[in-house]
């Protein structure tokens, strides 16, 4: 089963960032990610420094959210979604987004 660190989960997100920006080729899970920031342009200087995103990692909380997080939440639930895991989230989505 996969399960990344923090550190790489800030690698990806910033390499999809950095692929999105010089129009570079993806994975399927790179595209939706990167369909995801798109909508969080809030991110993007966040995103444009892994360096930086890496030293923040265990840093105390600051006045907003961690992008990191909150676009690994739009995945995991566009993936469950997409195949209906748990049964019944693919309907519970569709009613909150009516």
């Amino acid at each position: 089963m996969f399960n990344p660190t923090q550190a790489d989960v800030r690698r990806f997100f910033c390499a999809v960032h950095a692929k999105t920006l010089q129009q570079q080729p993806m994975e399927a899970i790179e595209t939706l990610a990167s369909q995801w920031i798109a909508e969080h342009p809030e991110y993007h200087a966040e995103l444009s420094d892994v360096d930086a995103a890496l030293e923040r990692i265990g840093e105390p909380g600051t006045d907003r959210d961690n992008p990191f997080l909150h676009l690994s939440m739009h995945l995991s639930i566009s993936e469950q979604c997409s195949i209906d895991q748990p049964p019944g989230i693919r309907q519970a989505v569709e009613l909150l987004t009516a």
